[in-house]
Protein backbone atom coordinates (compact mmCIF):
# COMPACT_ATOMS: atom_id res chain seq x y z
CA UNK A 1 0.00 0.00 0.00
CA UNK A 2 1.41 3.43 -0.94
CA UNK A 3 1.98 6.02 1.79
CA UNK A 4 -1.05 8.07 2.73
CA UNK A 5 -1.11 11.71 1.63
CA UNK A 6 -0.31 14.31 4.27
CA UNK A 7 -3.57 15.68 5.66
CA UNK A 8 -4.36 17.77 8.76
CA UNK A 9 -4.84 16.05 12.13
CA UNK A 10 -8.44 17.26 12.08
CA UNK A 11 -9.05 15.28 8.88
CA UNK A 12 -7.51 12.13 10.41
CA UNK A 13 -9.89 12.54 13.34
CA UNK A 14 -12.84 12.85 10.96
CA UNK A 15 -11.82 9.69 9.11
CA UNK A 16 -11.94 7.78 12.40
CA UNK A 17 -15.41 9.23 13.03
CA UNK A 18 -16.58 8.24 9.55
CA UNK A 19 -15.42 4.67 10.13
CA UNK A 20 -17.30 4.53 13.41
CA UNK A 21 -20.44 5.82 11.68
CA UNK A 22 -20.15 3.17 8.97
CA UNK A 23 -19.67 0.38 11.50
CA UNK A 24 -22.70 1.42 13.54
CA UNK A 25 -25.31 -1.38 13.72
CA UNK A 26 -27.91 1.03 12.36
CA UNK A 27 -26.16 0.94 8.97
CA UNK A 28 -26.41 -2.84 8.66
CA UNK A 29 -28.41 -4.00 5.68
CA UNK A 30 -27.47 -1.04 3.50
CA UNK A 31 -25.47 -1.54 0.31
CA UNK A 32 -24.68 2.13 -0.23
CA UNK A 33 -24.35 5.17 1.98
CA UNK A 34 -24.36 8.83 0.98
CA UNK A 35 -22.02 11.63 2.03
CA UNK A 36 -25.09 13.36 3.49
CA UNK A 37 -25.79 10.34 5.71
CA UNK A 38 -22.16 10.14 6.88
CA UNK A 39 -21.93 13.88 7.42
CA UNK A 40 -25.17 14.08 9.39
CA UNK A 41 -24.00 11.45 11.87
CA UNK A 42 -20.42 12.73 11.98
CA UNK A 43 -21.46 16.35 12.52
CA UNK A 44 -19.88 17.73 9.34
CA UNK A 45 -21.15 18.81 5.93
CA UNK A 46 -21.50 16.40 3.00
CA UNK A 47 -18.95 18.53 1.13
CA UNK A 48 -16.43 17.97 3.92
CA UNK A 49 -17.01 14.21 3.77
CA UNK A 50 -16.47 14.17 0.01
CA UNK A 51 -13.33 16.32 0.33
CA UNK A 52 -11.83 14.12 3.04
CA UNK A 53 -12.47 10.90 1.14
CA UNK A 54 -11.24 12.32 -2.16
CA UNK A 55 -7.74 12.67 -0.65
CA UNK A 56 -7.56 8.88 -0.94
CA UNK A 57 -9.20 8.51 -4.34
CA UNK A 58 -12.56 7.50 -2.91
CA UNK A 59 -15.37 9.02 -4.99
CA UNK A 60 -19.03 8.17 -4.58
CA UNK A 61 -21.46 7.71 -7.45
CA UNK A 62 -23.97 10.55 -7.92
CA UNK A 63 -27.42 9.48 -6.78
CA UNK A 64 -26.05 6.23 -5.35
CA UNK A 65 -23.32 7.16 -2.88
CA UNK A 66 -20.49 4.97 -1.61
CA UNK A 67 -20.43 1.18 -1.57
CA UNK A 68 -20.68 0.52 2.17
CA UNK A 69 -18.47 -2.56 2.53
CA UNK A 70 -15.86 -1.20 0.15
CA UNK A 71 -15.71 2.12 2.01
CA UNK A 72 -15.38 0.43 5.40
CA UNK A 73 -12.50 -1.68 4.12
CA UNK A 74 -10.86 1.29 2.44
CA UNK A 75 -11.03 3.47 5.55
CA UNK A 76 -9.79 0.62 7.72
CA UNK A 77 -6.73 0.25 5.49
CA UNK A 78 -6.11 4.00 5.47
CA UNK A 79 -6.28 4.14 9.27
CA UNK A 80 -4.15 0.97 9.62
CA UNK A 81 -7.14 -0.65 11.35
CA UNK A 82 -7.33 -3.65 9.04
CA UNK A 83 -4.95 -5.44 11.42
CA UNK A 84 -4.51 -5.79 15.17
CA UNK A 85 -2.34 -3.02 16.62
CA UNK A 86 -0.33 -4.13 19.62
CA UNK A 87 0.21 -1.59 22.41
CA UNK A 88 2.28 -1.51 25.58
CA UNK A 89 1.38 0.53 28.64
CA UNK A 90 3.60 2.09 31.29
CA UNK A 91 1.96 2.87 34.62
CA UNK A 92 0.01 0.19 36.47
CA UNK A 93 -1.81 2.53 38.85
CA UNK A 94 -5.56 3.15 38.93
CA UNK A 95 -5.77 4.69 35.46
CA UNK A 96 -3.43 2.17 33.86
CA UNK A 97 -5.35 -0.70 35.42
CA UNK A 98 -8.62 0.65 34.07
CA UNK A 99 -7.16 1.07 30.57
CA UNK A 100 -5.78 -2.47 30.48
CA UNK A 101 -9.11 -3.96 31.48
CA UNK A 102 -11.24 -1.82 29.15
CA UNK A 103 -12.76 -4.21 26.61
CA UNK A 104 -13.51 -1.50 24.06
CA UNK A 105 -9.91 -1.44 22.82
CA UNK A 106 -10.07 -5.07 21.78
CA UNK A 107 -13.34 -4.50 19.96
CA UNK A 108 -11.62 -1.77 17.93
CA UNK A 109 -8.58 -3.86 17.03
CA UNK A 110 -6.14 -2.73 19.71
CA UNK A 111 -4.42 -5.10 22.15
CA UNK A 112 -2.53 -3.99 25.25
CA UNK A 113 -0.07 -6.87 25.37
CA UNK A 114 2.30 -5.72 28.12
CA UNK A 115 2.22 -3.43 31.15
CA UNK A 116 5.20 -1.93 32.95
CA UNK A 117 5.89 -0.14 36.22
CA UNK A 118 8.76 0.60 38.62
CA UNK A 119 6.88 -0.05 41.84
CA UNK A 120 8.05 -3.39 43.30
CA UNK A 121 4.60 -3.87 44.84
CA UNK A 122 3.04 -3.80 41.36
CA UNK A 123 5.68 -5.64 39.34
CA UNK A 124 4.74 -9.30 39.12
CA UNK A 125 1.04 -8.74 39.85
CA UNK A 126 -1.74 -9.52 37.38
CA UNK A 127 -3.88 -6.99 35.54
CA UNK A 128 -6.49 -9.13 33.86
CA UNK A 129 -4.51 -11.52 31.67
CA UNK A 130 -1.34 -9.40 31.73
CA UNK A 131 1.48 -9.62 34.28
CA UNK A 132 3.05 -6.28 35.22
CA UNK A 133 6.74 -6.19 34.29
CA UNK A 134 9.54 -3.85 35.31
CA UNK A 135 9.96 -0.94 32.93
CA UNK A 136 13.57 -1.99 32.32
CA UNK A 137 12.15 -4.69 30.05
CA UNK A 138 10.28 -2.21 27.84
CA UNK A 139 12.60 -2.23 24.82
CA UNK A 140 12.99 -6.01 24.86
CA UNK A 141 9.26 -6.62 25.06
CA UNK A 142 8.44 -4.06 22.36
CA UNK A 143 10.70 -5.97 20.00
CA UNK A 144 9.34 -9.38 21.03
CA UNK A 145 5.72 -8.32 20.68
CA UNK A 146 6.12 -6.20 17.56
CA UNK A 147 4.32 -3.44 19.44
CA UNK A 148 3.47 -0.26 17.55
CA UNK A 149 1.84 1.98 20.19
CA UNK A 150 2.90 3.12 23.65
CA UNK A 151 0.44 4.32 26.29
CA UNK A 152 1.63 6.51 29.17
CA UNK A 153 -0.31 6.46 32.44
CA UNK A 154 2.30 7.72 34.90
CA UNK A 155 2.57 10.87 37.05
CA UNK A 156 3.57 14.15 35.43
CA UNK A 157 7.17 13.99 36.70
CA UNK A 158 7.82 10.65 34.99
CA UNK A 159 6.09 11.10 31.63
CA UNK A 160 9.02 12.58 29.67
CA UNK A 161 11.38 9.84 30.83
CA UNK A 162 8.84 7.19 29.81
CA UNK A 163 8.26 8.86 26.44
CA UNK A 164 12.01 8.92 25.79
CA UNK A 165 12.24 5.23 26.63
CA UNK A 166 9.33 4.44 24.32
CA UNK A 167 10.87 6.36 21.44
CA UNK A 168 14.23 4.67 22.01
CA UNK A 169 12.53 1.27 21.97
CA UNK A 170 11.20 1.94 18.48
CA UNK A 171 7.63 2.98 19.22
CA UNK A 172 6.45 5.66 16.81
CA UNK A 173 3.00 6.35 18.27
CA UNK A 174 2.39 7.41 21.88
CA UNK A 175 -0.88 8.09 23.69
CA UNK A 176 -0.17 10.20 26.76
CA UNK A 177 -2.56 10.38 29.72
CA UNK A 178 -0.12 12.27 31.94
CA UNK A 179 -1.06 15.94 32.49
CA UNK A 180 2.11 17.33 30.91
CA UNK A 181 3.45 18.17 27.47
CA UNK A 182 5.86 15.65 25.99
CA UNK A 183 8.75 16.44 23.68
CA UNK A 184 9.25 13.66 21.16
CA UNK A 185 11.82 13.17 18.39
CA UNK A 186 10.89 13.60 14.76
CA UNK A 187 8.88 10.67 13.48
CA UNK A 188 7.19 9.94 16.81
CA UNK A 189 3.54 10.98 16.94
CA UNK A 190 2.18 11.92 20.38
CA UNK A 191 -1.46 12.48 21.29
CA UNK A 192 -2.28 13.65 24.80
CA UNK A 193 -5.47 13.21 26.80
CA UNK A 194 -5.66 15.39 29.92
CA UNK A 195 -8.73 14.11 31.72
CA UNK A 196 -8.62 16.76 34.46
CA UNK A 197 -8.39 19.54 31.87
CA UNK A 198 -11.41 18.17 30.03
CA UNK A 199 -13.39 18.19 33.28
CA UNK A 200 -12.33 21.77 33.93
CA UNK A 201 -13.56 22.77 30.47
CA UNK A 202 -16.88 21.02 31.08
CA UNK A 203 -17.27 22.89 34.38
CA UNK A 204 -17.28 26.18 32.48
CA UNK A 205 -20.54 25.21 30.78
CA UNK A 206 -22.36 24.22 33.95
CA UNK A 207 -25.23 26.49 35.02
CA UNK A 208 -24.24 29.02 37.66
Amino acid sequence: MSPNPVIPDSAVSRLATYLRVLRDPRVEGRQHVSSAYIGDRAGVSPDQVRKDLSHFGEVGRPGVGYDLEHLIGHLARIMRLDRVQTAVLVGAGNLGSALVQYTGFGQRGFRIAAVFDIDPQRVGTNLGEVVVEHVDRLAQRVEELGATIGIIAVPRWACQTVADAMASSGLRAILNFAPAKIEAPEGVNVRSVDLARELECLAYYLPG
